[in-house]
């Protein structure tokens, strides 16, 4: 049996003991600054999310588009996405590798998913090969292992090296820890060609010290807004790298 097979996407999706799957900061936080980074850059016309787990950001995406396809792995995920979104979006459950996809996209959004894929590199060609439409744009934005957040962790002895896949993202159904340079590399292995590459959000706390602090309204939406400009100044020190790319 090939491994992706093998793989429980329900339980990839749960919270474990040592990381939660998502954060209120990941909601409130990195998906509309996500949303404003790749703004500039959105083809009008249609839009393939892969990976749209419940659908929060897909509904973000929504406000934008009119005309959107998303491929979700996890069965109980894309059944609240499909509540979630009711007529908003065409949600498909199937695995990257086998979904058959009747179009081609001028938009394709991989939002904190690659580092799921077992074969990046061979999802990657698939986008640049079968479902990117002529000068349609693949936006894909990954955690970022050289994130001061995480490097704060390796100095304290949490994490081995930058790039380690943790306990808790093994559980995830994380297979790696990219990079700017990585995950363009990925991109490039692919054929894909890059037109931008940036980073999103300079983060020196972990995803549940950003949730406390924000909650206790330590920080002020002002205080947000700068890391994200400093992020732009410093995209090797934020908590996402992303590349923009267009078929090879």
């Amino acid at each position: 049996m090939n491994a992706k097979n093998e793989r429980n996407y329900e339980a990839e999706t749960k919270d474990n003991k040592d990381r939660k799957y998502a954060y209120d900061f990941d909601f409130d936080v990195m998906h509309p600054f996500m949303i404003r980074a790749f703004e500039p850059f959105f083809n009008t016309g249609n839009v393939l999310e892969l990976g749209s787990y419940e659908g929060a950001f897909t509904k973000r995406i929504s406000i934008l588009f009119d005309d959107i396809t998303c491929v979700e792995a996890s069965k109980s995920a894309a059944d609240t996405a499909k509540q979630t979104l009711a007529d908003k979006a065409n949600i498909i459950t199937a695995n990257f590798e086998d979904v058959a996809l009747p179009t081609r996209y001028d938009n394709v959004v991989m939002s904190h998913v690659l580092e799921h894929c077992e074969d990046p590199v061979g999802v990657l060609r698939r986008i640049n090969s079968e479902w990117l439409a002529p000068g349609g744009r693949l936006f894909l934005a990954c955690p970022n292992a050289n994130a001061p957040s995480r490097q704060i962790a390796v100095k304290m002895g949490l994490i081995s090296r930058n790039e380690a896949v943790t306990k808790g993202e093994a559980l995830h159904g994380h297979y790696k820890t990219y990079t700017m340079d990585t995950l363009a590399q990925d991109a490039e292995a692919a054929g894909l060609r890059i037109i931008h590459r940036s980073g999103i959000f300079f983060k020196a706390l972990a995803n549940f010290q950003w949730d406390q602090v924000i909650a206790q309204e330590i920080v002020s939406n002002e205080y947000l807004e700068g890391c994200y400009e400093l992020g732009l100044e410093y995209p090797d020190l934020c908590a996402s790298v992303l590349v923009v790319c267009e078929a090879g």
